[in-house]
């Protein structure tokens, strides 16, 4: 019950591809974008001016006793303050506003990309990983723009708009407020590629703690039935200590680099202050001055302070865009390339020499062929893996044939809308999976065509009327997660219903009643036998018995059609289907 788990490379700061990608789902919202480079570019323009009017204000109001004056630059500053203030705000508010709307336009991309994925896909790819890529990695997303990209130009902007204004006012104090730049850049170069490589970390350890807890939780009656608790929880221990780790380095480098800056920012401001009070008392450099390239240096360091983290949110958010992106680019989807749309068919099937493999060429259908007539019933047996169920899957275009053709009414299944060739045909399976919702919402999946009276029509016609009126609520009792509060018969019975309802031409059951006891069984099977009246029908079953009265057997071995023929007639081969018939004449005599 291992997982795979997932290594991903951090990747570069910027790659045009992804951004190229990212861009296609900003433009809807062109205005707001730049409305928010606009207010980037405000607040960097705003950030030098209040030491700057407070470097006036003691320069040529205080130091001159002019106290009109200052209460004009004063109340300057009070408006300078708020307007500020309204900018960051509202610079605050739409870089949320538009990584929110761009996060969850990128999420229903995904999840309906998600959901024309083909199966083998998903035979593929843990499930936690999934959840992983539709949760945590687009919530990454959202910081890119809220703490990423546009903070990262504010932070530049504002960087270039300082140093400008220093200059502006005093090159030589300037030069010597920069003497501890050198430091602060190679600790934050330094600060940067490590938290890169440790954020990634903690990507990939919350990515392998979904993929185990969602495949673990799921299992949870397999743990328990072969007493591997404390087997799986030690894995669990291990996987969550990596993810501890990871996190606690990055708590690390944050702890070691933060207070370094601080070192390098107070040094650079006693420089400011030996040099500049040495120039005040020369009287070489204005009081005001000094006051203001303190508050500059602040300013100055703050952002750089703080770009190396915005860098790797920024890198990180790359990353997990190139992994949706990834995603949303695979191929792994059935091609939806038909147009034949018929409100009604037949329900002629013929399967002409098909070859398929689930993995490269390691086929488990070996040149298959077979036809059902309308309203015929053909039913498929064979020991596990002999390929029954990989049949039913190519019918229904689950999966794509390697080699081969197979016929609906004539038509190639590719020809079909894929829609539309689902719609007539209603498929039972073993493994019934029910939401987490009321019995009606299982039967209809929310389609509001069907009516409340339609559902306990079919529910009536296979027997399950009964026990859905017993239930609390009836039609709109809550079966809880996978069915739960249900027994396996009453799950399988309600999967009967949901299959019934649409009223398809072509029915397929796969192993239908294996999971019913023989009274239930018993039961609906001549519900059954009304279910296959005038349909098209393809039984999977392991007890013979139930399959007696079909028109066809056919009898698979490795993924071949080793006999063809009637129960009667297949009896008189004396051959497979005789070996299977008796060995389950002697199962149920013991």
């Amino acid at each position: 019950m291992g997982l795979e788990k997932e290594k991903e490379s951090s990747g570069e700061i910027v790659d045009i591809k992804v951004l190229k990608e990212l861009y296609g789902f900003v433009k809807p919202y062109r205005l707001q974008f730049y409305f928010l480079v606009f207010l980037t570019v405000a607040l960097a323009v705003l950030a030098p001016t209040r030491p700057y009017f407070i470097q006036v204000a003691i320069d040529d109001y205080v130091a001159l006793g002019d106290v009109p004056g200052l209460i004009k630059i004063i109340y300057l500053l009070v408006g300078l303050m708020i307007l500020q203030a309204v900018v960051q705000w509202a610079h605050t508010y739409f870089s949320g506003w538009i990584g929110q709307v761009i996060i969850k336009d990128i999420r229903i991309k995904l999840y309906r990309h998600l959901l024309k994925l083909r199966l083998k896909f998903f035979d593929n790819t843990p499930i936690g990983r999934l959840v992983t890529r539709n949760v945590s990695d687009i919530e990454t997303l959202a910081d890119v723009f809220s703490e990423g990209l546009a903070a990262i130009i504010g932070d530049l902007l504002q960087l270039v708009t300082i140093l400008g204004v220093m200059f502006y006012i005093d090159w030589k104090l300037t030069l010597v407020s920069l003497c501890t730049l050198p430091l602060m850049i190679i600790s934050t170069y330094i600060f940067k590629e490590k938290i890169k490589v440790t954020f990634n970390d903690v990507r990939n350890a919350v990515s392998n703690l979904n993929s185990f807890l969602q495949e673990h939780i799921t299992g949870m009656n397999i743990v328990q039935i072969f007493n591997r608790e404390e087997r799986e929880f030690e894995k669990f221990k291990e996987i969550n200590r990596e993810h501890r780790a990871a996190h606690i380095r990055s708590v690390l480098y944050y702890s070691v680099y933060f207070p370094v800056a601080e070192i390098i920012q107070a040094m650079g401001v006693g420089l400011v202050v030996w040099y500049g009070a040495v120039g005040v008392l020369g009287m070489n450099i204005q009081v005001g001055v000094l006051i203001s390239f303190i508050m500059y240096l602040q300013l100055f360091f703050r952002p750089i302070r703080m770009i190396a983290d915005r860098f790797n949110t920024l890198q990180m958010g790359v990353v997990s865009s190139s992994r949706i992106f990834k995603l949303l680019n695979s191929k792994e989807h059935i091609a939806n390339e038909g147009n034949y749309k018929p409100e009604r068919i037949e329900g002629n099937i013929r399967v002409e020499k098909v070859w398929f493999a689930y993995v490269d060429e390691d086929y488990v259908l070996k040149d298959i062929s077979f036809e059902v007539k309308k309203g015929q019933t053909v039913a498929l047996v064979g020991a596990t893996g002999a390929g029954k169920s990989s049949i039913i899957n190519l019918i229904s275009r689950f999966y794509e044939i390697n080699q081969g053709h197979i016929y609906i009414d004539g038509r190639e299944i590719r020809e079909y809308e894929l829609a539309i060739l689902r719609k007539h045909i209603g498929v039972v399976l073993q493994d019934v999976f029910l939401f987490s919702n009321s019995i009606y919402h299982n039967i209809t999946l929310g389609n509001p065509s069907i009516t409340r009276e339609q559902v306990m029509e079919a529910a009536d016609l296979v027997g399950a009327k009964k026990f859905i009126e017993r239930l609390p609520g009836g039609l709109d009792y809550n079966v809880m997660e996978r069915g739960s509060t249900l027994s396996v018969g009453q799950r399988q019975l309600i999967s009967f219903v949901r299959a019934m309802v649409y009223n398809p031409e072509i029915l397929i059951l796969d192993e239908a009643t294996s999971s019913v006891d023989t009274e239930t069984e018993e039961l609906i099977q001549e519900s059954i036998e009304k279910m296959m009246k005038g349909r098209t029908s393809i039984v999977i079953a392991h007890r013979l018995s139930t399959i007696q009265k079909a028109d066809q057997i056919l009898v698979l071995h490795k993924g071949e059609i080793v006999e063809t023929g009637t129960h009667a007639s297949l009896l008189e081969l004396g051959g497979y289907y005789t070996q299977l018939h008796q060995m389950q004449l002697k199962t149920m005599a013991i």
